[in-house]
């Protein structure tokens, strides 16, 4: 495996397929919540319909490597401290925010300004690492795709809104993944990816189920036989995406792939525009996705140096 993933087009295939996947999440989870007839200001619904999601996709995770590489499985003591508090960032924390900010605003502005994620990933970088620091193009490229996430935000006529359990939170669900991602390539050593994937979602998860089980109001979620699809669906994009993210994240520097990123913000923003009545791509989500793009593209351009 450590060979297909030494090859640039297999690299650069997978990065972008994931980035498909994650796209597909917004107008997926948009989708579901008017499908299950969730209020949007209901945490406790959300924690667990996310809770669900993300143990579902866990499991799927480690029983296929019960079947392909079992002792992939094993972890020491140092290890599952790690993936504990792995599982409470990269996992609950991270998507406590994110679904509950998504319910506050609209697929495509979600798309857009999740992707701030990967600017923050290189921003953490610079700190962490001394061949990945800022550049005259990671410098532009930050300045673009801020620039691009702050006119997400505008409306018809060019009127700032801002709210802080909305777009706020999926700042935080951005910069909570960031975080994560270093992480999981400083500390996640001797841990397969798909391990590391599987754990993580499970021990994330069942601290969600654990906290907004017992607090969730009754009928707070009507499951139907689509709204059970979308939620099978979530989960096999979770589980499918992490795991093969993790796995080129092992041998390429977190800046690198990240570049293929832009894919997330552009597909979510086209999907959602095509699958959630009510969401049009408008000339400011349109200039937003091509700064933002190009601000991605911008953080990976390794400029020459100067004599």
């Amino acid at each position: 495996m450590k060979d297909w993933l030494m090859k640039k087009w297999v690299v650069i295939s997978i990065a972008i397929f994931c980035s498909i996947l994650w796209g597909s999440a917004f107008p997926v989870l948009k989708l579901s919540y008017e499908e299950m007839q969730m209020a949007a200001d209901d945490v406790m619904a959300k924690i667990v319909f996310a809770g669900m999601r993300f143990l579902m996709a866990g499991l799927i995770l480690l029983i296929s490597m019960l079947v392909i590489k079992r002792s992939a499985l094993k972890v020491t003591k140092r290890q599952l401290l790690f993936l504990t508090i792995f599982g409470l960032v990269q996992t609950a924390l991270q998507y406590f925010f994110f679904y509950n900010g998504l319910a506050n605003t609209s697929g495509m502005q979600g798309a857009i300004i999740v992707s701030s994620g990967t600017f923050f990933t290189i921003i953490i970088a610079h700190f962490f690492y001394k061949d990945d620091r800022l550049n005259l193009g990671k410098t532009i490229g930050l300045v673009a795709g801020f620039t691009g996430i702050i006119v997400a935000n505008w409306g018809q006529e060019f009127e700032m809104t801002f709210q802080f359990t909305g777009e706020g939170y999926m700042i935080l669900a951005a910069l909570t993944g960031a975080i994560g991602t270093i992480m999981a390539k400083e500390l996640a050593v001797g841990i397969h990816p798909f391990a590391l994937t599987g754990w993580q979602l499970t021990i994330g998860s069942a601290l969600m189920l654990l906290i907004g089980v017992p607090q969730m109001q009754e009928n707070a979620i009507t499951f139907t036989p689509f709204g059970w699809g979308l939620l099978i669906y979530s989960a096999l994009v979770s589980s499918v995406a992490f795991a093969l993210w993790y796995s080129i994240l092992k041998y390429y520097k977190a800046g690198v792939i990240s570049m293929f990123k832009f894919v997330t913000p552009v597909s979510g923003a086209i999907l959602s525009a095509w699958l959630i009545p009510g969401e049009y791509l408008t000339m400011n989500i349109i200039g937003a996705l091509v700064l933002v793009a190009v601000g991605i593209i911008a953080v990976n351009i390794h400029l020459p140096k100067r004599n």
